[in-house]
C-alpha cells in the first residue's frame, strides 16, 4: 500500500438543479471537504476559503482515494484550480472500479451497508440544506462519517479482494475487486 493515501470528500453549496444541470458541477460550488491521511493519521476539514490547502494535499498524496471523486469532486474543485486533478493526482476511485466489475453504479451506501453493516448518516441534499442553515459542524460530521466508510470499504477490499452489496431487488451480492 501506498505510504501516504489520502481518503477525501466534499460537499457542495449548491443541487445539480440550483447550478443549471449536472452538466455544471464546477458552478456547484465546494461547502466543505475532508481527507484523512494514513501518513499523517488525522482528518482534515477544509472550508471554501481553505481549498488551495485542499489541492495541495490531494497533489502531494501517493494515492487519493475516494467514491464517485473522478466525475464529481474532482469536476467541483475545477472552479478553483488549473489542475486537471482527474488526470494528474494519483487516483483510485472506488465507485468506478466496481461499475468496471458489475457493468452499473453503485452507491457508496449500498456497499457499506452490505459489506461493514453501517450505512451513511444522510445525503448530499441534507448538506446542501444544512449548508443554507449555516450547520458547518453538521456538513463536517456527515463528511467525514463518508470519508471514514470510503476508508472502510477500501481497506476491505484490499484485504478481502471482495465487496458485498444490496442490488435493487434488496438481495445482496458480492462483487470481487483488485485493488490493494
Amino acid at each position: 500500500m501506498a505510504s501516504d493515501v489520502v481518503y477525501f470528500d466534499l460537499e457542495t453549496q449548491r443541487t445539480a438543479n440550483d447550478a443549471g444541470g449536472w452538466d455544471k458541477k464546477r458552478d456547484m460550488g465546494m461547502s466543505l471537504a475532508v481527507t484523512y491521511s494514513t501518513a499523517l493519521s488525522e482528518y482534515r476539514i477544509y472550508l471554501e476559503k481553505d481549498v488551495n490547502e485542499l489541492v495541495d494535499q490531494l497533489m502531494r498524496a501517493d494515492l487519493v482515494v475516494g467514491f464517485n471523486v473522478i466525475n464529481f469532486d474532482y469536476e467541483v474543485l475545477a472552479a478553483y484550480t488549473i489542475l486537471d486533478l482527474a488526470h494528474t493526482a494519483r487516483t483510485l476511485d472506488l465507485m468506478v472500479e466496481v461499475e468496471k466489475q458489475l457493468g452499473h453504479r453503485l452507491g457508496l451506501d449500498a456497499i457499506a451497508s452490505a459489506t461493514l453493516g453501517v450505512g451513511k448518516t444522510g445525503d448530499g441534499l441534507d448538506a446542501i440544506r444544512w449548508w443554507r442553515e449555516g450547520k458547518l459542524l453538521k456538513i463536517a460530521e456527515y463528511c467525514c462519517f463518508d470519508v471514514k466508510c470510503t476508508k472502510l470499504v477500501h481497506e476491505h477490499g484490499a484485504k478481502h479482494k471482495k465487496l458485498n452489496f444490496v442490488d435493487k431487488f434488496r438481495n445482496r451480492r458480492t462483487v470481487e475487486v483488485g485493488w490493494s
